[in-house]
């Protein structure tokens, strides 16, 4: 199979491409990214046109629905972004973007988030392209730029700017689901059909400026540490989504059982997911960031922290009226990035078309929905009204601790994992 053989040097090829994203409108190499693959899709003769909401910015979108295709049928919309966040090289065992091979991985910055699934998508659409095997209904391909801070300069520009290019797919599928988890010997395939709302916050404290050795009871530091004391120590309440009661439904068959109230207990059982098992059970509020002062002698006239909220599918109210109750009167907050929760129902026939060619891969594999507490370009697509999946398939080792690998130092994909993925995804496309 041409795809199987092609996937790791196209993801090769993409993790060195430095696409790093600094956020605040900063970022590299993504339209380097998008000409990488409109070349790639060009050589099998599939054309793309590049969007570019700021200089070098740049989003791909292409039509494909080859002679073949039952163009009666609706589009799907297929993405991915190319962008990735930074990595910082000292703290890695290899160059993050020399995307070496070694012991049976593919290393670098993006390998799983999520250039995996771009050269899984390219690989597949080249072969088919190829041989001139058409997929079941037209497809809409868009690679985004700017997803890592929040798809402003990628997924949410396209949908304000151009949103006739995407507005006609009912449904979508990307990121952050599609992969194995094994509990208890048993493998499980966590489709995402929902994901947290982004808070991001700037928490902001004003006092009494004045020399650092007279007393102060107006003391904007001390104001903000008390509230960022309060944010982080909360502890929110349970808030269960049906997505999530399908979820743990499945765990319990397995002998596996989370407790809402408690589900750091079940972490042991459920190995490299259960951090973001435990996110997905309740609304969450960490500070990740503190700033006043210029010198030790002065009291400043005010303070500010950053807080990175998430919320659960219908608590956004009920998360912004905690924060408020938990600031204070002394302080205040800024709204810096804010963005929709999204949640669809686990059926119909894009569903049945997963559970098929995964199970023609993994007839052993047990797919299952899931709640994903990141967010990705699915909430740029949803104002359009499009129903979206985190489908990118992979079979994982039972033993490697995918989750800590978003974001995260040495980030890496197993070689045999994309083989799968192109398996499964070929299979997906002829009955989508």
């Amino acid at each position: 199979m041409q795809a199987k053989d092609e996937v790791a040097g196209l993801c090769s090829d993409l993790l060195k491409l430095d696409t790093t994203n600094f956020g605040g409108g900063e970022a590299k190499g993504e339209r380097e990214a998008a000409e990488y693959i409109a070349a790639k899709l060009a050589e099998v003769g599939i054309a793309s046109q590049l969007y570019e909401s700021a200089p070098r910015r740049a989003t791909l979108v292409a039509e494909w629905a080859p002679p073949g295709t039952d163009t009666s049928a609706t589009p799907l919309l297929v993405h991915g972004h190319t962008d990735v966040v930074p990595a910082i090289a000292d703290d890695w065992s290899t160059d993050p973007f020399a995307a070496e091979e070694a012991d049976g991985y593919l290393w670098g910055r993006g390998a799983v988030d999520m250039k995996d699934f771009d050269a899984i998508i390219l690989a597949v659409v080249r072969e088919r392209a190829s041989a001139g095997r058409p997929p079941r209904r037209p497809i809409r391909l868009v690679f985004t730029a700017d997803e890592e801070n929040g798809g402003r300069f990628g997924s949410h520009w396209l949908v304000d700017n151009h949103p006739e290019l995407v507005a006609d797919c009912p449904e979508a599928i990307g990121e952050v689901g599609g992969f194995s988890l094994t509990v208890n010997g048993q493998r499980l395939y966590l489709i995402q059909t929902a994901e947290k709302g982004i808070a991001w916050l700037k928490l902001i404290a004003e006092g009494q400026a004045g020399h650092g050795s007279l007393r102060n009871s107006d003391n904007a530091l001390t104001h903000l540490a008390q509230a960022v004391a309060r944010i982080g120590e909360y502890s929110w309440p349970s808030r269960i989504t049906s997505t999530q009661r399908q979820f743990l439904a499945a765990l319990e068959e397995l002998g596996v059982h989370v407790d809402p109230d408690d589900p750091q207990a079940a972490l042991s059982a459920l190995g490299s997911i259960g951090r973001m098992t435990a996110a997905a059970m309740s609304n969450t509020a960490n500070p990740t960031r503190l700033d006043a002062g210029y010198t030790v002698n002065v009291i400043p006239s005010q303070a500010s922290a950053g807080i990175d909220g998430r919320f659960i599918p219908g608590c956004e109210g009920e998360f912004y009226a905690t924060v408020q109750e938990l600031l204070g009167r002394h302080v205040r907050y800024e709204r810096i990035n804010a963005d929709v929760a999204v949640e669809t129902e686990f059926e119909g026939h894009l569903v049945d078309a997963m559970r098929a060619s995964l199970a023609a891969a993994d007839p052993e594999g047990i797919p299952v929905p899931y709640l994903t507490s990141v967010g990705t370009d699915a909430k740029a697509w949803s104002r359009l009204g499009i129903r979206c999946f985190g489908f990118a398939p992979l079979r994982l080792p039972p033993s490697l601790d995918f989750a800590a690998l978003f974001h995260g130092v040495d980030e890496r994909v197993p070689l045999s994992a994309l083989e799968f993925g192109v398996e499964v995804f070929d299979s997906f496309l002829q009955i989508a």
